[in-house]
């Protein structure tokens, strides 16, 4: 595993790090949490083909995040959303830099949403995400791990922490499944995991839009069983701190191709946007082979191509 220390060049530890990240994302929640009725907004470069917005609260909470990673991580680089920020790491002998994105769910936020807006951050070390924060704006909790450390944790309240914990004995079949599409709109294998209880892998299906680091925190939490993420183009403010957490508390990913067929995933931090043409299944790694079991099973819809 890397150790932070050995590179920086103040010898900051991994434990000040932790504190650094939760002390930056607090203040990017008060910082949006400010800008919830005050906020202006404007349209910016289609996403997907689809509009993207940026907002006040956004600028103001990466002003936060690029400030302080200045202030105290001298030469590591900064990769942030707004702007399309690219600040290149100046240590000698290693590549490590932070993603940002400031506000994750802005047009949630412009709707003035109750749920679904977050505010993300991650350390990247030499192909590692060392650490990684996903702070929900209205709750004011953040998920979290540090480096060197094996847990993660949910923050309460800026004080009261618990560690996260998945348990491994709940099968798919008593849990839900968190779309971010309408199944009717989904894959082939997607629709048929949200099927009748005799033929289904999971026990019912959920759809959210809004922050996806937020949506994705529901299943670290336990509140659902899996995520489906759609075919997107993924970025390294919003793709580094989710598969952070995620494999630091083992859950696996699979590519659920359109020709009904899978393959795993292995998430890699990434510094530049790439294209990801499959949904991805994010589940527990305890539950491998209950979705290979599933997937067994004979279906006379099974080649059905959407």
């Amino acid at each position: 595993m890397v150790q932070v220390s050995e590179v920086c060049p103040d010898r900051i530890n991994q434990n000040l790090i932790g504190l650094a990240g939760k002390e930056m994302v607090r203040r990017a929640i008060r910082a949006i949490q400010r800008e919830r009725l005050i906020f202006e907004s404007k349209r910016k470069a289609d996403k997907g083909g689809r509009p993207d917005f940026v907002t006040t609260a956004d600028r103001a909470a990466q002003k936060i995040y690029v400030k302080l990673i200045k202030e105290c991580f001298r030469g590591f680089g900064i990769v942030a959303e707004e702007d399309n920020l690219s600040l290149p790491c100046t240590l000698p002998g290693v590549e490590a830099f932070f993603t940002v994105d400031p506000l994750d769910g802005t047009k949630a936020f412009i709707r003035r949403q109750s749920h679904g807006v977050g505010t993300m951050i991650s350390l990247v070390v030499n192909d590692q995400i060392v650490a990684a924060f996903v702070g929900d704006i209205m709750t004011g909790e953040i998920y979290y791990y540090r480096p060197g450390s094996t847990k993660v944790h949910r923050l309460f309240g800026f004080d009261e922490a618990e560690q996260l914990m998945i348990d491994a004995q709940l099968p798919l079949s008593e849990q839900y499944l968190l779309l971010r599409d309408l199944p009717t709109r989904c894959g082939t294998i997607t629709r048929l995991m949200t099927g009748e209880e005799s033929t289904g892998l999971f026990r019912d299906v959920e759809v959210t839009g809004g922050s996806i680091g937020i949506a994705c925190a529901r299943l670290w939490k336990g509140e659902v069983g899996g995520v489906v993420l759609n075919p997107t183009t993924d970025t390294p403010w919003d793709a580094c701190p989710i598969w952070g957490i995620s494999q630091k508390l083992g859950f696996v990913f699979i590519n659920l191709c359109a020709s009904c067929s899978i393959s795993p995933f292995s998430p890699k931090p990434i510094k530049q946007s790439q294209e990801r043409d499959t949904e991805l299944l994010i589940i527990h790694e305890s539950r491998t082979k209950e979705f290979q079991t599933f997937l067994k099973k004979p279906r006379q819809n099974w080649r059905y191509r959407r």
